[in-house]
């Protein structure tokens, strides 16, 4: 006789106790196999794990020649693109300029002989007229001209009569040919002579005419001007005929004269228009034109000297001034990135080019020049290429 099961183990028994105990070992396996799954790192989860114990992940990486920036990389939002584009470009140089005489209207007052300085009519920046007295010198120079002069006189007149007597003689027979000959060679030794001294006489500025004959000469001012630089004074002894005692400038027309460097000089030619403003007359704008360019390059600044003319009846213009001369460029066609997309590196300068999307390649370029915030790209960027315009200091790396 079997034994009579207890209530549990008849309970137990019963078909929906035993679904119920298989439902729970099935549960309980799916729980195990999801916390697994739970608690083992997904691909990126164990990413970030082993990069926070290796160091952050690099924001891009280098495949050849390229920079890629992954997906998911924070770099992405912080690089902004834009095309090179290329359009119109009027380039204006601005140059600083200065005022100077004409070289063509101004004279250097030499001493035409030594003497000293007695008497000194002018001061410096004084404005004389032609022909006006500048200084009186008393020089012995001057009276051995005079004495020069009178003496070749002289010896003209008597040979003069010499040879009108020859002459004379040869025509009644009475003296021979050579002596008539004789006679006219010394006529003319005497003439000659006399031009010489009477020449002297006119470039010492003074008459060999006039009847007062003093060692005592007038200095006159060969043009009408302005006296601009004065390196004499009365009572000083003049003894060097080359040393310049003063200058005297026409200052109705002045230059205004702007070096442009060298890499500029392409962009000025005769003839070009000019804006000049000068700080003496803040708020004025004068327009004027190229007179030349200079065909020689200053060799130790590197620059060439361009001159642009002007009328100054008023005399506003002073030599010396400073001015700042505006050069309006011809309008050519040029390749433009904002100077932003610029990245020094070491002596050259690159921007970063995408190639592919999120990939990208550094490129050096030759700047042609830059105005404001744009720079004119000479050659390494064609029209229409993305460019990295900011941020891409993160790529050069």
């Amino acid at each position: 006789m079997q034994p009579q099961q207890t209530e549990k183990e008849t309970r137990d028994s019963k078909p929906g106790h035993a679904g119920r105990s298989l439902l729970l070992i099935v549960l309980g396996l799916c729980l195990g196999v999801a916390g697994d799954r739970l608690l083992r790192p997904s691909p990126g989860v164990s990413d970030v794990s082993q990069s926070s114990e290796h160091g952050p992940l690099p924001a891009f990486s280098r495949i050849g020649n390229r920079i890629v920036v992954p997906t998911g990389s924070p770099l992405r939002s912080r690089l902004v693109l834009a095309n090179a584009v290329s359009k119109e470009v009027s380039h204006r140089l601005v140059l600083p300029a200065v005022v100077e005489a004409d070289p063509g209207r101004t004279v250097k007052v030499l001493p035409p002989l030594a003497g000293r300085v007695v008497s000194l009519q002018v001061q410096l920046g004084e404005h004389v007229t032609q022909g006006q007295e500048l200084a009186v010198i008393d020089s012995g120079d001057l009276a051995q001209a005079y004495s020069d002069d009178k003496k070749a006189r002289t010896v003209l007149a008597l040979t003069r009569q010499i040879l009108d007597r020859q002459v004379g003689l040869e025509k009644a027979g009475g003296a021979a040919v050579k002596d008539r000959q004789q006679a006219q060679s010394d006529y003319a030794q005497a003439q000659s002579e006399f031009d010489r001294a009477e020449t002297r006489l006119r470039s010492l500025g003074v008459s060999a005419d006039q009847l007062e004959r003093t060692s005592l000469l007038s200095l006159k001012a060969p043009i009408t001007g302005s006296v601009t630089d004065l390196e004499v004074a009365s009572g000083d002894f003049l003894n060097d005929p080359t040393a310049t005692i003063m200058t005297i400038a026409n200052l109705d027309t002045i230059w205004v004269t702007a070096n442009v460097p060298e890499k500029d000089t392409s962009f000025v030619f005769a003839g070009q228009s000019v804006d000049v403003e000068f700080p003496a007359y803040p708020g004025e704008t004068f327009s004027g034109k190229v007179l030349f360019v200079s065909d020689v390059l200053e060799p130790d600044t590197r620059r060439t000297k361009v001159r642009i003319a002007f009328d100054n009846p008023n005399k506003n213009f002073k030599p010396n001034m400073f001015a700042n001369a505006s050069f309006a460029a011809p309008t050519a066609s040029q390749i433009i990135v904002p100077t932003s997309a610029l990245v020094m590196n070491n002596n050259s300068t690159s921007v970063f080019i995408e190639v592919a999307p999120w990939a990208f390649e550094r490129r050096n370029v030759e700047i042609d020049y830059q105005e404001g915030e744009d720079a004119v790209i000479k050659s390494g960027v064609n029209p229409g290429e993305p460019v990295v315009v900011r941020g891409g200091v993160r790529l050069n790396d």
